[in-house]
């Protein structure tokens, strides 16, 4: 995770409530309004599905008691405000918890196109739809606990496997290929890269998943799919640490990415 931001979390009032600007509301509105037209057809069901059950407000950022009692009564899930940036202490433990951290900050209409950290769009528009499906519900919990009793060199190998699931997870259906990670359902550019030609799309294998390296700043040069989202179920069931001890032993995958201090010229 990154060591500092630029940005600053909201901190809610006595009552839970965050006071969001007009501008940081007008910025979500915008941002809702661009990224549901970029999903239509590419997002999986149970994304659009979790999306009617949250009913996010298209005119201002939702407050985290609205989510809230949605997830509490599909999943037993919550959204928790944190930091901009938390370490991974901290996340694995609110996973654990069935707490989904939420960095209560929204990004400037400088970074409008693209930013590196998590902001409260990503978080809630790319995440919490599919928080209420209980597959990835439970997927997501096993993960936080899994993550939480890891020593540190476990966690790296543990990152990847959120990373190509959670995050970058894609899904093939009888009708045809469907998003169901928030890095790529809450990014414009990601939605339409990965119906490209570009990338390398692979079925997931968990020990193939946790051998390979990603970079967080480009597109994604390779992405998994699962048939299913009970097949997020099916590998929370699976004894994933004994698939680390595997993934260190076989090694790591070499990188389809150039090493970040060979992009600039």
């Amino acid at each position: 995770m990154a060591k500092s931001s630029k940005y600053t979390s909201k901190q809610p009032d006595a009552n839970g409530i965050i006071a969001w600007s007009d501008e940081e509301n007008q910025i979500w509105s915008e941002l809702v309004a661009r990224q549901l037209k970029c999903i239509e057809g590419k997002a999986c069901d149970e994304y659009m599905e979790g999306l009617k059950k949250i009913n996010l407000p298209h005119d201002r950022i939702p407050q985290l008691h609205e989510l809230n009692a949605v997830l509490e009564k599909e999943t037993g899930w919550q959204v928790a405000p944190v930091p901009a940036l938390i370490d991974f202490d901290e996340f694995f433990r609110l996973l654990a918890n069935k707490q989904f951290p939420v960095a209560t900050f929204i990004r400037s209409r400088e970074e409008f196109d693209y930013l590196q950290e998590p902001d409260v769009f990503h978080e809630i528009f790319g995440h919490c739809a599919m928080l209420t499906n209980p597959d990835f519900a439970e997927f997501t919990h096993k993960y936080g606990q899994l993550g939480y009793a890891a020593a540190k060199k476990d966690r790296v190998y543990l990152a990847r496997l959120y990373w190509f699931t959670v995050e970058f997870g894609l899904m093939q259906t009888e009708n045809g290929l469907r998003i169901y990670g928030g890095g790529i359902l809450s990014s414009p550019g990601e939605t339409q890269y990965v119906y490209t030609d570009k990338p390398d799309i692979s079925p997931l294998e968990v020990t193939d998943v946790l051998r390979t390296p990603y970079r967080i700043d480009i597109m994604q040069p390779v992405y998994y799919t699962i048939n299913s989202i009970h097949d997020l179920f099916d590998i929370s069931q699976m004894d994933i640490m004994s698939l680390v001890e595997k993934a260190k032993e076989l090694g790591l995958f070499e990188p389809k990415f150039p090493p970040k201090e060979k992009l600039a010229s």
